[in-house]
């Protein structure tokens, strides 16, 4: 292997460089998917163990290598148990990327047009919904949750389900595809109450804290505002207006089976 340079006795190639710069971009990531969370400041102290551990056998350090030793044999499972969220996030970005992507079924386009006209009948007559679609794996737990429907999506069958006399109507929607799953799903709450210093309500909440553990957009209509947001990837976004509605859930649903591979490449090049 080339060398490229020579610190003292050791001896650094490319390869070194390569890993070096491997190990750092994912710690990176992993820090920007935590950050501003409890776990972040766990895992700096995990960095900062594992850095004593590695001093303490440079400079042989027999007593305190020992010592650390204890903590670092069992850190790789510490760390999955206390960034279970965090991880579970983190699996979801890469699942949602261009390259996950191209093993997942999609939606329609005829989808998004339902769901728009749908959601912004809703707020018109300031009914309150919460709609989950499924973009790759399904959320089995959530839909038994829920009552099993099974019915193709119609914006008729949704303004059925939530309004406000429908014993449907609690609870969340989810669509798979171009199926309604299941009505009046519970979802886990986000332990965040507020975004960009707004107040979350518990619907809101919920259709965050299913954007944080799934590979799912949330469709969110206030009830008691009218207004629009989606939650996707773990972050609101709010005030939407039809045709921005539209153009997000064309863009961001995965692509259709008739779509094929034309239709992939398509979006890889676009970087979609």
């Amino acid at each position: 292997m080339f060398d490229l340079f020579k610190v003292g006795f050791l001896t650094v190639t490319f390869i070194d460089l390569l890993d070096i710069f491997l190990v750092s971009f994912i710690i990176y990531k992993l820090y920007t998917v935590i950050r501003g969370t409890i776990a972040s400041q766990i895992f700096i102290g995990l960095i900062i163990v594992l850095l004593l551990s590695f001093l303490a056998q440079a400079a042989d350090l027999k007593a305190l290598g020992w010592l650390l030793k204890l903590i670092t044999d069992i850190w790789v499972i510490a760390f999955i148990i206390l960034f279970q969220p965090e991880i579970r996030r983190l699996l979801v970005m890469l699942g949602t990327s261009p390259l996950g992507r191209i093993f997942l079924k999609g939606g329609s386009s005829d989808l998004a047009d339902v769901l728009t006209d749908s959601a912004f009948e809703l707020a018109q007559n300031q009914h309150g919904a919460l709609i989950v679609i499924v973009r790759s794996a399904g959320v089995k737990g959530i839909v038994e949750t829920g009552e099993v429907i099974n019915s193709a999506v119609s914006k008729n069958m949704l303004r059925s389900i939530f309004f406000p006399r429908s014993p449907l109507h609690d609870g969340a929607v989810v669509i798979k595809g171009n199926t309604i799953e299941a009505a009046r799903c519970t979802l886990p709450l986000s332990t965040e109450t507020s975004f960009e210093g707004v107040p979350l309500g518990m619907r809101h909440r919920a259709g965050l804290g299913i954007s944080e553990t799934a590979d799912v957009i949330s469709l969110i209509v206030s009830e008691e505002t009218g207004g629009i947001s989606i939650a996707d990837k773990g972050k609101i976004i709010r005030g939407l207006s039809k045709e921005s509605l539209r153009n997000y859930l064309n863009k961001n649903t995965s692509i259709t089976r008739e779509k094929g591979w034309k239709g992939i490449f398509e979006q890889l090049s676009k970087g979609k």
